[in-house]
């Protein structure tokens, strides 16, 4: 049985915007699972929905084998960490800690005891008796998720935590909340639009459009394994490369062929012919004598491990990564070879993974 269900969740609002529509997800106890997507996708209403903080408009969210879909946010036995810190500026943070369980009427010395263990965890110690507006933007999320911790929860729920901190406090504080969650085995559902933290965090990846999922999975099948032109192009910097064409037979061999007919493959399996988009990562293009396909280099862009090049073809604008030691310079001609183990293919009306 699974510890959290979603079954149908759907929330209108009443100018009649689809915000959520047909959400349908089952998780684990104990698994870390991130709801991934553009602004305006419907991640952050899934999250409120499930904390209790927005009515569904129709649909069930059963937690730990109890409907907990008409009941308050109090009664969910949720902890909530928000994009924006929401601390109480005249508290210390061992006192924003600590209120939670004090709503609650925790004993006094467990709950001392609870909230030294949550300082201790979240390396807050020598800020425990400072307020608010003494820390830095990083200590004062800290704060936050200790708060969400303290009280060990069913469930927690995060939107964008890390959305307002630094890129090197960002990599930190993500380590900080896998560990913790890995050590408490809380089950935990996860909102952001980065998808370095997305992909790093999950075990299971939730991708959504306009209000519905468009996959579920591991970052891995969702990457390797995309199940329409959206995922494939949403997921990975850059998303994946385009051209359109169509698949063809002939003695039993299949080819794919793009519109204007200047690139032939090879497919090495067998694909329902006609119309198609091919979809190749840019790690499965690489410079080749003799190579499938000519492209006229754009730019070069350096990205540190490895460079990308943006390449003008006769079948349309490509990526390929390359080696950061690569000089090839604009307006160079480059072959580009294909990983023929790496297509995918997708039916051009229906968007969908063939």
């Amino acid at each position: 049985m699974s510890f959290l269900e979603i079954s149908s969740l759907r929330k209108v609002f009443p100018d009649g915007t689809v915000a959520v529509d047909r959400f349908n997800l089952s998780c684990h106890e104990g698994e870390f699972v991130v709801l991934l997507g553009p602004s305006g996708c419907g991640k952050t209403t899934t999250l409120r929905m499930l904390a209790g903080l927005e009515d569904p408009t129709s649909g069930t969210i059963s937690l730990a084998g109890t409907d907990v879909t008409d009941s308050s946010a109090s009664e969910r036995d949720v902890g909530f960490v928000f994009q924006f810190y929401a601390l109480y500026p005249h508290m210390t943070a061992r006192q924003n800690i600590d209120f939670p369980l004090s709503c609650e009427n925790v004993e006094a010395n467990e709950r001392k005891a609870r909230v030294q263990v949550v300082i201790d965890r979240l390396q807050l110690g020598s800020l425990a008796d400072a307020h608010p507006l003494q820390l830095s933007g990083g200590d004062q999320q800290r704060v936050a998720l200790g708060r969400a911790m303290v009280r060990n929860p069913k469930l927690y729920l995060m939107d964008e935590p890390l959305g307002t901190i630094d890129l090197e406090l960002r990599r930190e504080i993500r380590e900080l909340i896998r560990a913790q969650q890995l050590e408490a085995g809380i089950t935990t559902v996860y909102v952001t639009h980065d998808q370095e933290e997305a992909t790093r965090l999950a075990d299971t990846l939730v991708v959504m459009k306009d209000g519905q999922i468009r996959q579920i999975g591991s970052s891995s099948k969702v990457y390797h394994h995309p199940a329409d032109l959206f995922v494939a192009h949403f997921i990975g910097s850059p998303g994946m490369n385009f051209f359109e064409g169509k698949i063809t037979q002939d003695n039993c061999r299949y080819f794919f062929e793009s519109t204007n007919g200047s690139l032939v493959v090879n497919i090495e399996r067998q694909v329902r012919e006609g119309p198609v988009v091919l979809g190749v990562r840019p790690e499965a293009l690489f410079p080749r004598v003799g190579g499938l396909l000519q492209g006229r280099v754009k730019l070069n862009e350096y990205q540190g491990a490895w460079r990308n090049l943006h390449l003008e073809t006769d079948s349309g604008a490509c990526i390929i990564r390359v080696s950061a030691r690569d000089k090839t310079g604009r307006n160079a001609l480059m072959p580009i070879g294909f990983d023929l183990d790496q297509l995918c293919f997708f039916d051009p009306d229906t968007e969908k993974r063939l």
